[in-house]
């Protein structure tokens, strides 16, 4: 990434559940730019899915 504070994470997930699951829980968390599909890569188990996070950016909660 371009500046200090934001990050690309990736998540490799047995199910689409469980990918969109953590993705939920980042973004309760930091400022998250949310991805809705989870893609497979041909002959290979499960899915991935990339979230881009700004952790600089508190959440009012």
């Amino acid at each position: 990434m371009a500046q200090p504070g934001l990050a690309v994470v990736e998540v490799g997930a047995a199910a689409d559940q469980t990918a969109l699951a953590i993705q939920e829980l980042l973004a309760g968390r930091w400022a998250t730019a949310p991805d809705d599909r989870t893609p497979r890569e041909p002959g290979e188990p499960g899915v991935r899915l990339r979230c881009y996070l700004d952790v600089r950016q508190a959440l009012n909660t």
